[in-house]
């Protein structure tokens, strides 16, 4: 048997949309204003969705119960799996002594600290971003801001800012992959358009990232950095994506940003070097002198190589054709029924929690650092005993990213998210500006633009068609909206806080939130008028027209 979506239970929109939105506002509020410990502020967001769920939509308590289940498992892997295993890269580097290397590496580009953030959260992010995705550039950025000496909560403010301009084309252009085959429009079309949006923001972030960082001022003294690392990389994202589609993006705009910027610093120095206030003072466990450079940089080139080759489309065949099995979630598989407008016509919500190449790339992570741990002579005792600390780092971490990803999914198959995109929806000759509040309200809900774009992607489609609007502007508004939501959703903010945990300073995720939220909303209103004048103003920027 299945059960049908309803969109307004209520009767209305506007009425049903206020009441969709008390998961979201329990969860936010009890993280920025009561300061509730995440994993609760979680539980609790997540216990009103359920009873919205079941009292007022009607949904059948077995099925709400199995889609937070659900989302609880898709938590643990393959969120929790990749979050582990980037924590466990970091740890390794830390133990064998390479990471001091690391920092005397970066400090030897430039000591200025501004210029670390842009290249490490901005540009190196954004390589991690298209080769993994998945909250790995944030936990992977922020463990090295903080190695190098950036206060803890800076560290997870600029890592979560940073990744921005790359998502809509990260884990190897997965997010409009998916968006192609939900809203069955073409690839390459939707590729372009979402690449003549995000450039310009691509530009904006590093600006913006260095004004959140030392304000105003501090931004001016080394605006040539900023100009050059996001020219570069918006420069780059456009054309590849405008060429040759959306897989290969951000890899290759990210390595032409850092070796833009490394150039600019072979003839440039910023006149007011700031400097980090302290280098870390972790000393390597069982290194007596630094080791050679190569050994420091060993792990990071590995996590580089496994994780790229890992993504490309011949080894995901082959890897899953060799092993990916696939389980029908009980109960929940096939049981929800979308409606329009958000389907064209009724069909069944898929729910298969399935084991693959591509959901599985934390294993890539794990197997990058279990290869440089024995080659850096650790034996298999003393990586298993690495590998246990981390878990216990990160275990309320992981309870909590399980619980976030519970409440996104229950929010998902009962349809209260839903709700509150149709609710943007019916703005009218607006609905330019709105769509990519859609899109960032997917993300901030579920913690994915991948997921906003299976959410919404049709949606956005449906209501172009109605109001005579581009279907791939609307649709890759989506995406390059959604992008913006990703610093501000729950599984990104529990990401940094654990990155930068462990000292005495660290901050807890509601302080992690409200340093960020208003930089995400902003920047999610600057989409919504470039899209506007996209959609008015200048229509020949959309492919095809």
């Amino acid at each position: 048997m299945t059960w049908s979506q309803n969109y307004t239970p209520l009767g209305g929109v506007g009425a049903s949309a206020l009441v969709a939105a008390l998961p979201v506002v329990t969860l936010l509020g009890l993280l920025a204003f009561w300061h509730v410990r995440a994993h609760r502020a979680a539980l609790a967001g997540l216990a009103v969705a359920l009873l919205i769920a079941i009292f007022v939509y009607g949904m059948p308590a077995p099925l709400a119960l199995m889609a937070s289940g659900y989302g609880a498992a898709f938590g643990f892997f393959p969120i929790g799996w990749i979050i582990l295993n980037a924590i466990f890269i970091y740890n390794l580097s830390v133990e064998t002594g390479g990471f001091s290397v690391l920092q005397d590496q970066v400090a030897g580009l430039s000591g200025d600290r501004r210029i670390q953030a842009l290249l490490i959260a901005f540009s190196f992010g954004a390589f991690i971003e298209g080769a993994a995705g998945f909250g790995a550039p944030v936990a992977i950025s922020g463990a090295l801001l903080i190695g190098l000496g950036f206060r803890p909560l800076e560290a997870a403010k600029l890592a979560l800012i940073g990744n921005t301009a790359p998502v809509a084309y990260g884990a190897l252009g997965t997010p409009l992959i998916t968006l192609s085959k939900v809203a069955d429009l073409d690839l390459n079309a939707l590729s372009a358009m979402v690449g003549r949006q995000v450039p310009f923001f691509s530009l904006v972030v590093p600006f913006w990232l260095i004004v959140a960082q030392v304000g105003w001022k501090g931004m001016v003294a080394v605006w040539p950095a900023c100009l050059v690392t996001g020219l570069s990389f918006g420069l780059t994202q456009y054309y590849i994506s405008n060429h040759y589609g959306p897989m290969l993006v951000d890899i290759v705009a990210a390595f032409i940003s850092m070796g833009s910027l490394a150039l600019l610093m072979q003839v440039w120095r910023p006149a007011d070097e700031k400097k980090s206030d302290s280098l870390s003072k972790t000393a390597p466990a069982s290194v007596g002198n630094q080791p050679p450079v190569w050994r420091a940089w060993l792990p990071w080139v590995l996590l580089s190589v496994v994780v790229f080759a890992w993504g490309l489309p011949a080894t995901k065949t082959a890897l899953n054709n060799w092993f990916s099995p696939s389980l029908k979630v009980p109960l929940l598989h096939l049981a929800v029924q979308k409606v329009p407008p958000l389907a064209p016509h009724p069909e069944p919500e898929a729910a298969i929690f399935a084991f693959n190449a591509l959901s599985a790339s934390g294993t890539a992570l794990l197997l990058s650092g279990l290869v440089a741990g024995l080659c850096l002579g650790l034996g298999p005792g003393r990586l298993l005993a690495l590998y246990g600390r981390t878990i216990w780092k990160v275990r309320v971490s992981l309870l909590t990213i399980a619980l976030m990803l519970a409440l996104g999914f229950t929010t998902r198959y009962s349809g209260t998210d839903t709700t509150m995109g149709l609710a943007m929806a019916g703005t009218g000759w607006l609905f330019p500006f709105f769509s990519p509040l859609i899109g960032w309200l997917g993300v901030a809900l579920t913690g994915s633009d991948t997921s906003s774009n299976v959410l919404f992607g049709n949606l956005q489609k449906v209501t172009a068609q109605q109001l005579g609007l581009s279907p791939i502007l609307m649709a890759a508004a989506n995406s390059s909206g959604g992008v913006m939501g990703k610093m501000i959703d729950a599984q990104s903010i529990v990401v940094a806080s654990v990155a930068t945990g462990g000292h005495p300073d660290s901050p807890d995720a509601g302080t992690v939130l409200r340093s960020v939220f208003w930089h995400s909303v902003g920047l999610a209103l600057l989409v919504g008028v470039l899209v506007m004048l996209q959609a008015y103003v200048w229509p020949w920027m959309v492919p095809g027209s």
